[in-house]
């Protein structure tokens, strides 16, 4: 009991009297003798009384531990001049708590659920709690909201070649330990996505008369997977362009597998890149592996060969058409053209070609490009600086030329999107997001009247202290989207949990809010556009899918939630204009 009692003790973030009146928030206090709560009688916090007496406490001191042991003088606690005791607690969610104590009713009108049900939780109200908990059941379906739209349930021959001393290795290993169970990454590409599980991937297609199918299984690794890529449509492939090709990384090991149209996987190879693998992606038929040391891991479908470049430091890469962009920590962009794939003829590297250098000979942090190639690009830097350069046509033997910088950051850029309507920064501070309007002009951005500031605000995500390097892969935050129409951020606002806020990247406004259906951990997210239906006039759709703790997939219809989103902003506008 003393264990308890010296917890509860240091849950009450008790203050002196002296600091309330510079406190904000309500404060309430108990007293001992004549058993009422009350707040302070000051004028910064008003007068909100509720009286009672100690039968209440002693008809429920068998589950009120935390008002017996108030009662008792077991915690130690802070009064005033009168015996009143000092409770950092909101007041106004005790009121239907004591009437519960008092009736054994609830009354739940105007009454946040959540709130009242953490309230319980800290007075240790056991009989409340599991009412409250029945509501939020009640309340809960598990099929899910219109926004549903698919589950997979979780594998089972892949966890049952887990046997129990592979499960012993896991849990002996150095490191964060991984449950083998969770859905690692979801990635995607046309109508298929893979799904990393620690030592196994398995893959999905989507069709209109049967829905989702699983298509492939990998075999058990003995390494831990951290990045995954998919290729669903390969062209030239060594099986035909029939093949799709799944990839998986863990440290510097890659594994690359060709799939059938039946199903059938073969393994093509396991290639080294000799350091980390940051990000693993394909450009075209090209996988292409990254390292922030500098190294450039290149697979070329057609010469079946693997090839590692030395290339500066990367800070950031992106693709624009068959050429890779690389952000490097010099200052300068380079780009290597995927598709010629041109080697040196003294040494057989690869061409890597300087394409501009920052001014300020800052490292290249984030990258975006909107056209096919270095038409228009925007990038980020280490100081926080936003800038954006054209190659205007009538000057292409020159190179791109400064367009328009951006010193709204004061940390590290993170993110960059350049889209059709807007651009996009993210920066290092708790996910800092400024945004601006673009004008454009047959294609190029328009000096007039020129980029305007849209809006401001965080997508506050925080991470595992001891995160797997899967996790930053797997809960990736966005923008999401095609560049031609709106994009969105997903937020995850803690590690564990069981619900997703769906945002505009270009206001921060909320679209949705997705909760699992089985009330299952969150683990991963991405979001793709499919196309379901091969109907004349179809559009493709977009689906968020979520990877979960016990192994499932669910999946979520986000053209819905815009649809409903854009039409409620329609109304508000007519509303507005009558």
């Amino acid at each position: 009991m003393g264990g308890v009692n010296a917890w509860l003790a240091a849950c009450l973030c008790v203050r002196p009297y002296y600091q309330l009146s510079s406190v904000s928030s309500q404060h309430f206090k108990f007293d001992l003798e004549q058993a009422w709560w009350s707040l302070p009688n000051r004028p910064e916090f008003g007068d909100i009384s509720i009286e009672t007496n100690r039968t209440v406490w002693v008809n429920w001191r068998t589950v009120c531990v935390f008002f017996c042991s108030l009662l008792s003088g077991r915690i130690s606690t802070l009064r005033d001049e009168t015996g009143a005791i000092f409770i950092d607690r909101d007041p106004t969610a005790f009121a239907p708590i004591l009437n519960f104590l008092r009736t054994k009713e609830l009354d739940l009108r105007g009454v946040n659920i959540s709130v009242l049900r953490h309230e319980a939780e800290f007075y240790g109200i056991t009989p409340l709690v599991r009412r409250l908990l029945l509501c939020e059941e009640l309340d809960r379906s598990s099929c899910g909201s219109v926004l549903f739209h698919g589950y997979l349930p979780p594998p089972g021959e892949g966890m049952k070649k887990l046997s129990n001393f592979r499960l012993c290795v896991l849990f002996l290993c150095v490191g964060p330990i991984v449950d083998p169970r969770k859905v690692l990454i979801v990635a995607g590409h046309h109508n298929w996505i893979v799904a990393a599980y620690a030592h196994f991937v398995i893959c999905y297609r989507i069709k209109e008369s049967s829905g989702w199918q699983q298509v492939f299984s990998s075999p058990y690794l003995d390494w831990t997977i951290e990045r995954i890529a998919l290729n669903a449509k390969v062209v030239g492939g060594p099986h035909g362009d029939k093949d799709k090709m799944v990839a998986a990384a863990s440290e510097h090991r890659i594994i690359l597998w060709s799939i059938q149209d039946g199903g059938s996987g073969n393994e093509i190879g396991v290639f080294n890149l000799g350091v980390p693998v940051d990000d693993l992606f394909f450009i075209g038929s090209q996988l292409v592996a990254t390292s922030h040391t500098g190294k450039v891991g290149v697979w070329n479908a057609v010469t079946q060969h693997w090839q590692v470049q030395d290339v500066v430091p990367i800070t950031s890469c992106d693709t624009a058409g068959s050429f890779l962009l690389l952000g490097c920590n010099n200052g300068s962009i380079y780009y290597i053209d995927m598709q010629k794939f041109p080697l040196r003829m003294k040494d057989n590297d690869l061409l890597v070609t300087e394409l501009y250098h920052d001014p300020s000979n800052d490292a290249i942090t984030a990258l975006s490009n909107k056209t096919n190639f270095s038409q228009i690009i925007a990038y980020g830097t280490s100081s926080g600086a936003v800038r954006v350069i054209v190659q205007h046509p009538e000057t292409v033997g020159s190179g791109p030329q400064l367009f328009q910088t951006f010193t709204v950051h004061r940390s590290p850029v993170t993110k960059i999107m350049l889209s059709e309507k807007h651009l996009v920064s993210v920066c290092a501070d708790n996910n800092h997001v400024r945004t601006w309007t673009v004008t454009r002009f047959r294609g190029m951005i328009s000096t007039q009247p020129g980029s305007t500031p849209l809006a401001s605000f965080k997508i506050l995500s925080l991470e595992e202290t001891e995160s797997h390097g899967s996790y930053c892969s797997g809960n990736d935050i966005g923008p999401f989207g095609e560049r031609d129409d709106q994009q969105v951020f997903i937020q995850k606002v803690i590690p564990i949990t069981n619900k997703l806020f769906v945002r505009l990247s270009s206001t921060g406004k909320r679209i949705c809010e997705v909760q699992s259906v089985d009330g299952t951990t969150i683990s991963c997210f991405m979001v793709r556009e499919c196309e379901g239906s091969s109907r004349m006039g179809s559009r493709p759709r977009r689906y968020l899918f979520t990877g979960h703790g016990n192994g499932s997939i669910q999946m979520w219809d986000l053209t819905t939630a815009m649809d409903t989103a854009n039409k409620g902003e329609e109304r508000k506008k007519e509303g507005k204009e009558r």
